[in-house]
């Protein structure tokens, strides 16, 4: 099978641990681990989150006030940069003999998307509330809650197309395992003559993985991040595991829109042609929930909803 993997930022660094670059390579291993095991009996192409890395390079860029703080755009291509190096090294030790390809991609986004007024998106660290607005009124930076925390929310816009999509399609032909468009993407626009610039946002990862799903035939979209399943209700006491659902059902439910939210819906939207399958949970569950034996499995056809604990 042909499977896209979809690894969360969170699950390259858990939220709260410090951002140090030996984390975040220990990290990378045990994800590259998790992804080999899949990649040793299937095509596999590897997409990546950015969230906690491009907050943390532009609270970097800001700290250094001799020059303008670096645009998202850029931002995101650092991150790209560093986390497939990250990754491609970690998995060539895994898979010594495989063609493993780091592939800096571009996302087109319309430039009139409404998420440019209203973001949603979770980067960098977890503050404090009352940290969160003082970076807030220095920085000029859109903050907003997570969980128990607060962070920095930056404009996703939606996906439209896949610059080196083409690229990538041979690469994957010629049997190269192939790392791209880490973090949905560096975020561009077309204009009229058909030049490409960058813009001020960040993809999301998930959005963008379905969109490269489709654009390669998949049979399997996987997203892999640090909690188990897909769960109704969650953070309550009533709070229930979803095992197995049609994407009819799912798109009925509420989710949280800067988390599980577009998990689900890319996997929905993935899923909408017969054949295809998606999965969402927790890295080390992988193997098992392409087996339906763990996390979230949406396809089509699938009568109500098989609940979990």
């Amino acid at each position: 099978m042909r499977i896209v993997i979809a690894l969360g930022g969170n699950a390259l660094l858990e939220r709260g641990q410090p951002p140090e670059a030996e984390v975040q390579r220990r990290n990378t291993r045990r994800a590259s681990q998790a992804v080999a095991k899949v990649a040793q009996e299937h095509d596999v192409v590897l997409t990546h989150g950015n969230g906690p890395q491009v907050g943390l390079l532009a609270l970097q860029s800001a700290a250094y006030r001799e020059v303008s703080p670096y645009p998202l755009d850029m931002l995101g291509a650092e991150s790209e940069g560093m986390i497939g190096y990250l990754i491609e090294q970690e998995l060539s030790n895994f898979l010594p003999e495989r063609n493993i390809a780091t592939l800096l991609t571009q996302t087109v986004v319309q430039q009139d998307d409404p998420a440019f007024e209203n973001p949603t998106k979770f980067v960098g660290p977890v503050y404090s509330e009352e940290e969160a607005r003082r970076l807030s009124r220095e920085l000029g930076w859109a903050v907003a809650q997570d969980g128990r925390h607060f962070r920095r929310v930056v404009a996703s816009p939606r996906p439209v197309r896949i610059v080196e999509l083409p690229t990538i399609r041979l690469l994957v032909q010629h049997g190269v395992l192939v790392v791209c468009t880490g973090g949905g993407g560096i975020p561009v626009a077309v204009d009229e003559s058909g030049a490409i610039q960058g813009v001020e946002a960040v993809v999301d990862k998930d959005r963008a993985s379905a969109l490269l799903a489709e654009g390669l035939a998949a049979d399997w979209l996987l997203m892999l991040t640090d909690v188990p399943a897909v769960y109704d209700q969650w953070g309550t006491d009533r709070q229930r595991a979803i095992r197995r659902a049609s994407p009819s059902l799912l798109e009925d439910m509420d989710f949280a829109e800067g988390s599980m939210g577009p998990k689900v819906e890319a996997a929905c939207r993935f899923v909408a042609s017969d054949g295809r399958k998606a999965g969402i949970g927790a890295l080390d569950d992988a193997f098992a929930i392409l087996r339906g034996e763990a996390g979230t499995v949406i396809e089509a056809g699938v009568e109500g909803i098989v609940w979990g604990d």
